[in-house]
């Protein structure tokens, strides 16, 4: 017989409408995008599988491209909004809203966006306009994680060291080879007067990391120091934050390729950032001098 398909089930974007604004609202009405994420996971109690199914050939995974244009469309349905550093919140009309209330203002936001669509001819390319903010923030991103997917793993570690350094290390080795599953590289971090160790590990994954590499990296740690760094081009299960958090054992901080993108664009490192001025006179301000 052939080979089954037991790929995980992935709810549909409308069927992650309630959950994405019980998640916001649970967590107090506002958050980021990764509070989000971490407390819909919660809820509707998401398998590690299904954290780690691929949208496409990656490197998103299925459910976070699905929660993205979950949000995309509560803003548009009036139930979310959302700041320019991507924090997100509830309205007045998304803190009272039923189950019932989201698959009726759903289905009249979809028939809207259709007619709009028929009215302006536009292709279904179109469609993704109507967010411009979260697919343009997604959009450099996903491109920025596809060439670091072309850079050689030796490479990958080098840029690592870099960013480091960059972020205040006062210095970073490469110390080990890329899918040895051990220790990559170690670093001194000074805070003040004080300086102390770092491990860290690169992991150019597409999709989820779980709990299981945590401890794998934790346990190459033993005996040699209690800071360790966990980076990655993918992103991390509920588990794995869990894992790397447990009481007891010595913390492990993580870093997706999400907030990876953003320190490379912080730190200017092949990412550019042009601002463009946009200067507006106001004759109000004159008008009662």
């Amino acid at each position: 017989m052939g080979a089954v398909d037991s790929a995980p089930r992935i709810p549909s974007v409308s069927e992650l409408l309630w959950p994405t604004l019980r998640a916001v609202r649970e967590i107090g009405d506002s958050g980021t995008i990764e509070e989000i994420v971490e407390k819909a996971i919660e809820l509707e109690r998401f398998t590690e599988a299904q954290q780690a199914v691929l949208h496409g050939d990656g490197p998103r995974t299925k459910l976070d491209y699905r929660l993205a244009w979950a949000r995309s469309y509560l803003k548009g349905m009036g139930a979310l909004d959302n700041s320019e550093r991507g924090v997100w919140s509830t309205t007045e009309a998304g803190r009272s809203m039923t189950p019932e209330d989201v698959v009726s203002r759903h289905a009249a936001y979809v028939a809207t966006l259709r007619e709009t669509r028929k009215a302006k001819r536009l292709a279904k390319a179109g469609q993704e306009d109507e967010f411009d903010e979260e697919s343009a923030r997604r959009d450099w991103k996903e491109r920025l994680l596809e060439v670091l997917f072309e850079v050689p793993p030796d490479g990958f570690e080098r840029l690592a060291r870099r960013l480091l350094r960059e972020a205040g290390f006062v210095s970073a080795t490469v110390t080990g080879k890329s899918g040895d599953g051990g220790i990559d590289g170690i670093g001194v971090y000074r805070l003040s007067l004080v300086s102390f160790p770092v491990f860290f590990q690169c992991k150019r994954y597409k999709g989820s990391v779980g709990a299981g590499a945590v401890r794998d990296f934790r346990g190459a740690m033993s005996g040699r120091g209690d800071k360790g760094l966990l980076i990655t081009t993918g992103s991390f299960t509920a588990d794995a934050k869990q894992e790397a958090t447990r009481d007891g054992a010595p913390p492990v901080d993580l870093i997706d390729g999400e907030r990876l993108c953003d320190l490379l664009k912080e730190h200017r490192m092949g990412v550019n950032v042009r601002l463009v001025e946009d200067v507006e006179v106001s004759p109000e301000f004159f008008a009662d001098l």
